[in-house]
């Protein structure tokens, strides 16, 4: 009879295999035996739960396929809701087969797995480009146009030029054949890379803004509305990154 470790080494090297699994243990009373196999149940149903999420989030993807289209970009941004940085988009178009299990809406993850996911984003895409609009365009132009705008240069950073565009709630000023998705970054999994991109990416922005302005903490808060940035923004006044035209940094600073 093996013990309680080499079946769990055996498990471990097995794990795809149900039907040895089950044979290995079959006789086996043992409590710590059925531990294991309960533990290799429970993870193996995980595994198939997001192995069956990665392929809805493929839906739009293999739509666009099947229509034709063979160069997909999925476009979105992060920063729209900041009082102070700049708004910053993403484009991805991911290889044939990358798999990214567990990748969906990035403001749900954490941050360790979000930088986790960015890392293989960054190896396993075909392709990035990433669009920054800074804070005085953003008061020039608004929010909504400053967010389609960083879009649009996300897109043309792109070295392979996408023939299908999947973006998160907008429509961009593009020629290439596009679809709007709400809540894409959901139900996209080319979007979803693009919105883990483009927040790594601004908070990355953010946290070097904080160490060029110590007093107003902005890799704590990435430039939100909390109370201490609002307490420093009273006390110190704006910053060039702070977006002026937004209503709480105006009323603040008069």
């Amino acid at each position: 009879m093996y013990t309680v470790k080499q079946i769990k080494e055996l498990i471990e090297k097995h794990a795809g295999d149900e039907s040895y699994i089950r044979e290995l243990v079959k006789d086996d009373t043992r409590k710590s035996v059925h531990k294991l196999v309960e533990k290799w149940h429970k993870e193996r149903e995980k595994q198939q739960a997001l192995r069956a999420a990665w392929h809805d989030m493929l839906q739009f993807e293999n739509k666009a396929k099947a229509q034709g289209y063979t160069c997909i970009a999925g476009i979105d941004e992060a920063g729209r809701g900041p009082l102070a940085g700049p708004v910053v988009a993403a484009a991805v178009i991911l290889k044939e087969d990358t798999v990214l299990l567990g990748l969906n809406d990035s403001k749900q993850l954490s941050e360790k797995k979000r930088l986790a996911y960015y890392d293989l984003i960054q190896k396993e895409a075909l392709d990035i480009g990433i669009g920054i609009v800074d804070a005085a365009t953003i008061d020039e132009i608004n929010i909504y146009e400053a967010s389609r705008l960083a879009m649009v240069r996300a897109v043309e950073q792109l070295t392979h030029t996408p023939d299908y565009l999947l973006i998160d709630a907008m429509t961009l000023p593009l020629s290439t054949h596009q679809e709007k998705i709400i809540k894409g970054d959901a139900k996209s999994a080319s979007i979803a890379a693009g919105a883990c991109i483009a927040k790594v990416t601004r908070d990355q922005m953010m946290e070097e803004y904080g160490r060029k302005y110590p007093e107003y903490q902005f890799e704590k808060h990435k430039g939100y509305g909390t109370k201490e940035h609002l307490a420093a923004i009273q006390t110190h006044g704006a910053t060039p990154i702070h977006r002026l035209s937004f209503a709480p940094v105006k009323s603040v600073i008069s």
